[in-house]
C-alpha cells in the first residue's frame, strides 16, 4: 500500500460560540475564538489518499486531477468565507472547529474517490494546531 499526500491551502475566519451560554462562559471556553467580531486562520489542509500504484502510470491517483477534486469539493467552498455563514456543507450551530471541519471534508471528498481511497484528513489551524482524521 503506498500512501500520497497532498496540501492545498485556503483563508476563512469563524467565530466559536455557543447562544444558550453567557458571555463570560463563551470568553472562558473559547477565549479568543469566542471575539464577537469574527477572526481568521490560514489553513493548511492535508489530503492523504493510499492505493497501489497503476502498472502503466506509477499513479495511484494523478495529483493534478486529486488537487481540483479538492479544491471543488472543499476549497473552493470554504476559502475566504466566514466558516459560520457561508458554507452551505457546515451545518447551523455546529461548532466550525478544526476538529469538525476535518469530519465535515472528509465527508466531503471521500464519496468522489475512485482510484484510490482516503486515508486521512489532517487540517493545521495554526503551526501549533492541527486536528487530523481517519474516518473512523
Amino acid at each position: 500500500m503506498v500512501y500520497l499526500t497532498r496540501r492545498e491551502r485556503f483563508n476563512a475566519a469563524h467565530k466559536l460560540w455557543n447562544e444558550s451560554w453567557s458571555d463570560e462562559k463563551n470568553r472562558r471556553v473559547f477565549g479568543k475564538c469566542a471575539n464577537q467580531n469574527w477572526h481568521g486562520h490560514n489553513y493548511d489542509l492535508y489530503v492523504t489518499v493510499k492505493g497501489i500504484p497503476d502498472p502503466e502510470t506509477g499513479f495511484i491517483v494523478d495529483v493534478k486531477e486529486l488537487s481540483k477534486l479538492i479544491q471543488k469539493t472543499i476549497t473552493d467552498k470554504v476559502d475566504h468565507s466566514n466558516l459560520n455563514l457561508d458554507v452551505s456543507f457546515i451545518p447551523p450551530g455546529m461548532q466550525p472547529t478544526t476538529e469538525n471541519l476535518v469530519i465535515l471534508f472528509w465527508q466531503q471528498l471521500a464519496p468522489h474517490l475512485t482510484s484510490c481511497t482516503l486515508h486521512s484528513i489532517r487540517l493545521f489551524e495554526t503551526e501549533n494546531i492541527y486536528a487530523e482524521y481517519f474516518g473512523e
